[in-house]
C-alpha cells in the first residue's frame, strides 16, 4: 500500500464515525441497486439487471471489510463500484440516465477522509473522468438505448437517490459537527476529574452573574470549601484514592447544589459554589447541610480505616464595587480561620477581612 494511502486510513481510522457512515452508505447503496436490479429487469435490459447483482455483492463484501477494520480494501471496492457502474450505466443507456450524479457524492468524501492535498488531487482526478465521460458520450449513441420515457425515469430515480443520500450526509455531518462542539465547550469548561465547572469557567460565569447585578441588584454570594487533611490522604493511600475522595465529594457537591448554583472544582482539594439570590445567612445554611453531608459520608468500600473527611467552608457577600477576586480572597481569609478554630467548620467572612477594613479602621 503506498505510504500516502496508508496514512490517509490511518487518520481516517480515528474517525469511528467516518467509517459508521460508510457502512450505512454501503447498506444503502445495496438497496438501491436491488432497485435497480428490478428496475432494469423491467425494463428489458438483463445486463445492467445482472451488473447490478454484481453490485450488491461488492457492496456487501465492502460492508465485511468494514466490520472486520480492513477500511483500505472496502473504500477501493466502493470507488471501483462506483466509477465502473457509473460508466457503464452513462454509456449503456445514455447521458441522461444521470448515473454520473453517482460519482459527485465521492467529493464529501475525499475531503472528509484525507489530506487536503490528496483530496484535491483525486477530485481533479475525478473531474478528468466525468468530464472524459461526457465527452465520450457526446460522440457515440447508447450501446443499449431505453425509451425516452423510461430515460426519464431513471434519471429522476438516480437524482432522487443522490439527493436523499447528499441530503442524509450533511445532516449526519452537521449532527457530528454539533457534538464535536458541544464536547470541546464541555472539556474547555469542566475539570476532567470531577466533572464539575472549572476555575476559569467559574470566573466567567460569576461575571456574568456580576453584569446582571449590575442591572438588577440581587445578592450574590460565594462559598469556597477546601477539604481537611486531604495532603495526608494523598500522602497514606495514593493520589489514586485522593482522586476518588474528590469524586465522590464533587458528586455530593452536584446533588447538594440548588438548580440556581453554579459549583466548581476551584482547584487542588478546593470547591466553589456561586449562589446568586442568595444572602450569607441562607449561604451559611446550605453550607452546613453541605458540611454535615460530607462528613456522614462513607468511604469503607473505597479503603477499609480511611479517616473521616471533613471540609472548611467560608462565605463571603459579593459588595460593589468590590472586585471577584476580593470576594475570593475574603472567603479564604473565613475559610482558613475555619481551619485555625479546629477544621470543620463554616465560617463567614468578618467586616476585618475586607481588603479596606485595616484603613477604615485605624481612622
Amino acid at each position: 500500500m503506498p505510504d500516502n494511502n496508508k496514512a490517509n486510513i490511518h487518520r481516517s481510522e480515528q474517525r469511528p464515525e467516518f467509517w459508521d457512515l460508510s457502512m450505512r452508505c454501503c447498506q444503502l447503496a445495496a438497496t438501491v441497486d436491488i432497485c435497480f436490479f428490478a428496475i432494469f429487469l423491467w425494463l428489458g435490459s438483463p445486463v445492467l439487471a445482472w451488473i447490478n447483482v454484481i453490485s450488491v455483492g461488492m457492496y456487501a463484501y465492502a460492508y465485511r471489510a468494514f466490520r472486520q477494520r480492513r477500511n483500505y480494501l472496502a473504500v477501493m471496492l466502493i470507488r471501483i463500484e462506483v466509477l465502473v457502474h457509473a460508466a457503464l450505466g452513462v454509456v449503456l443507456i445514455g447521458w441522461d440516465s444521470g448515473f454520473h450524479y453517482f460519482l459527485l457524492m465521492f467529493i464529501p468524501a475525499l475531503f472528509a477522509s484525507m489530506h487536503l492535498r490528496s483530496a484535491w488531487i483525486l477530485a481533479i482526478c475525478l473531474w478528468a473522468y466525468y468530464v472524459g465521460l461526457y465527452v465520450l458520450m457526446s460522440l457515440i449513441e447508447p450501446l443499449q438505448p431505453v425509451s425516452d420515457r423510461a430515460l426519464l425515469y431513471v434519471n429522476i430515480f438516480n437524482f432522487t437517490v443522490v439527493f436523499l443520500m447528499f441530503a442524509y450526509l450533511t445532516m449526519y455531518y452537521v449532527i457530528t459537527v454539533t457534538r464535536a462542539h458541544r464536547r470541546l465547550a464541555r472539556m474547555a469548561t469542566t475539570d476532567p476529574l470531577t466533572g464539575l465547572f472549572n476555575r476559569r469557567h467559574m470566573v466567567a460565569l460569576t461575571e456574568k452573574l456580576r453584569a446582571r447585578e449590575q442591572r438588577q441588584p440581587r445578592n450574590l454570594t460565594l462559598m469556597l470549601m477546601d477539604l481537611d487533611h486531604f495532603k495526608e490522604i494523598n500522602d497514606q493511600y495514593g493520589h489514586e484514592l485522593g482522586d476518588r475522595v474528590l469524586e465522590r465529594v464533587a458528586a455530593l457537591l452536584r446533588e447538594q447544589g440548588r438548580e440556581q448554583d453554579f459549583v466548581g472544582r476551584w482547584g487542588g482539594e478546593e470547591f466553589l459554589v456561586v449562589m446568586p439570590e442568595t444572602d450569607p445567612t441562607q449561604a451559611r445554611i446550605a453550607a452546613e447541610r453541605i458540611r454535615a453531608a460530607v462528613a456522614a459520608l462513607d468511604w469503607s468500600d473505597l479503603q477499609p480505616g480511611l479517616r473521616q473527611v471533613t471540609l472548611c467552608a467560608g462565605i463571603s457577600q459579593m459588595e460593589e464595587p468590590e472586585s471577584f477576586s476580593s470576594a475570593i480572597a475574603r472567603a479564604d481569609r473565613a475559610l482558613y480561620r475555619g481551619k485555625a478554630l479546629g477544621r470543620n467548620r463554616v465560617e463567614e467572612a468578618e467586616p476585618s477581612d475586607h481588603p479596606g477594613a485595616a484603613v477604615e479602621l485605624s481612622l
